[in-house]
């Protein structure tokens, strides 16, 4: 039987919520997700085992450097952070029971008492503080290096930390929750960054990168209701076929990115459910905009022409999805702006742009691997044939998975790359688009964009706020060096012995990374 749930992003969060967190907030959430007639009271027991479309030998624990769903699924598995991602797409206290601010630039966040790290001893105030300042400052390589750096100054008070940011940030709380930020001991006030020790819901007894990480439950954490099976296997199974036969045949109890082409018969399965969960995930085509011919706009607006979106919808995701306008702010996020005109597939303009670039045609290579989305290698080809009608011959080069993440994004200059999104619009145009941020994967600079970044970020009048956002967001549709041809939704599966919330996250995938700490065993 086929469950298709599909939970949007609480868009109506208002700024006093925000500004205001309470420990209520926290303890509503971690009862309150259990309830609704699908979620029986959880058993504790047994070992998860699940298959991850993703995973590299080069991987390691170094926070500063998690960029796929493995790093960061294991990440949380292990961590806490000072706030999290609720199922609701409400924010909800971890480390930090509450928080508080006058004016969204001085943040007071009251950390929790009694959580215990897995190597013992508690998490303390300037734990955080060494946490956080480990992604700052002009040697940090992190990134998250681009969210942080905006804090002026962290300092302790008694049990709580208090931030003090150099313009104010009415999302502040939002960063805390990036997967990046986990609570981690300090010593002498520094980090171990090579260290699995953690606050999180287990803890690793063993831990082969691009193979398998296994961790056991950790005995002393501190949420009631959660983390309910004994250990958890996290393998990393690229090949998609493989993945599913591994659930088939009951060697593993999830997965995610099921395969689309074959998901009508999967769903058919005995004892498989299909898990369906739409919000900001998105696929793109990102061009090296220093490197010709993506360093002409005329170019790259011919290519956004160039592309059938919906033939990518219908073909490659197979209905689970939408289409994309070439920005990353999806419908759930709150300032999407959804007045924009949509680009479409036409040929015509394409050869115009093409014309005002002083070419009559263009060739260029797509580098692409179903270790960047399932059927990214299909999606090259047909944008490959849809291009070809406006004179651009687009080669699709199908690339090894294993090291697509290190050995070809932002290193070829035009390939294909998922997006989880962001629950926030400063927090992934900070990401991806700022200048100078670590994952600019087009390398992309726009005086404009940049200005209205730190200038909306500070504004606190809600429809200034969406104005500048909505600006930003056609800045990129027209001028930035990224094709967003399609939104896909989270497609995962999972045995019918697994339970879990009624509610499930739609922030990223299982669950909001959080499938090894909501879910349990029937």
């Amino acid at each position: 039987m086929s469950s298709h749930r599909i939970p949007i992003i609480q868009s109506g969060i208002s700024r006093r919520g925000v500004l205001k967190g309470t420990a209520a907030l926290g303890a509503m959430t971690f009862a309150g997700t259990l309830a609704g007639p699908a979620a029986a009271t959880p058993k504790k027991g047994g070992t998860l085992r699940v298959g991850i479309a993703a995973g590299s030998t080069s991987e390691n624990y170094d926070p500063g450097t998690w960029d796929n769903q493995y790093v960061q699924v294991f990440a949380t598995a292990r961590h806490g952070y000072l706030a999290e991602v609720a199922a609701d797409g409400s924010l909800a206290g971890e480390v930090a029971e509450s928080w508080d601010s006058p004016d969204a630039k001085v943040w007071t966040f009251k950390i929790r008492d009694g959580v215990e790290y897995h190597s013992g001893g508690t998490v303390k105030p300037e734990d955080v503080i060494a946490s956080i300042d480990y992604h700052r400052g002009d040697k940090s390589t992190s990134a998250a290096k681009p969210f942080v750096d905006p804090i002026q100054e962290m300092k302790v008070d008694g049990n709580a930390v208090v931030f003090t940011l150099e313009a104010p940030n009415a999302d502040f709380p939002f960063v805390m929750t990036d997967y990046h930020l986990p609570i981690m001991p300090a010593k002498d006030g520094k980090i171990d960054p090579t260290s699995s020790d953690g606050c999180g819901p287990y803890k690793v007894t063993n831990y082969e990168p691009g193979v398998i990480a296994e961790l056991v439950r950790n005995p002393n954490y501190w949420k009631e209701g959660r983390a309910h099976f004994d250990g958890v296997h996290l393998l990393t199974i690229l090949d998609p076929a493989a993945r599913q036969s591994a659930l088939l045949t009951g060697n593993v109890d999830v997965i995610d990115q099921v395969d689309l082409k074959t998901v009508a018969l999967f769903q058919r399965a005995p004892n498989v459910t299909i898990l369906s969960t739409s919000g900001t995930q998105h696929y793109t085509f990102a061009m090296d905009t220093r490197a010709a011919p993506f360093n002409d706009n005329n170019v790259r607006q011919a290519l956004k022409y160039g592309i059938n979106r919906q033939e990518l919808v219908d073909k490659i995701l197979f209905g689970y999805g939408e289409i994309g306008n070439d920005h990353p702010i999806g419908r759930s996020n709150r300032f999407h702006a959804s007045d924009l005109e949509q680009t479409t597939y036409d040929p015509d303009k394409a050869k115009f742009h093409l014309k005002q670039a002083g070419l009559d045609s263009v060739e260029v290579q797509l580098s692409a691997a179903d270790a960047a989305y399932g059927g990214a290698v299909d999606a090259a080809v047909l944008y490959s044939n849809s291009a070809e009608a406006a004179g651009i011959k687009i080669t699709p080069v199908r690339e090894p998975n294993d090291g697509y993440w290190s050995d070809v994004w932002m290193k070829k200059p035009f390939s294909a790359v998922y997006w989880g999104g962001r629950p926030t619009e400063d927090w992934m145009f900070s990401v991806a688009y700022a200048s100078g941020a670590p994952w600019n994967d087009t390398f992309w600079e726009n005086e404009r964009f940049n200005e209205l970044l730190v200038t909306a970020r500070s504004e606190l009048d809600e429809e200034k706020r969406r104005e500048m956002y909505g600006e930003m967001q056609n800045i990129v549709r027209t001028e930035g060096g990224v094709v967003v041809p399609m939104f896909a939704s989270y497609v995962m599966a999972h045995s019918n012995k697994i339970k879990h919330p009624e509610q499930v996250a739609a922030n990223w995938t299982l669950d909001g990374f959080r499938a090894v700490e909501r879910w349990w065993f029937d």
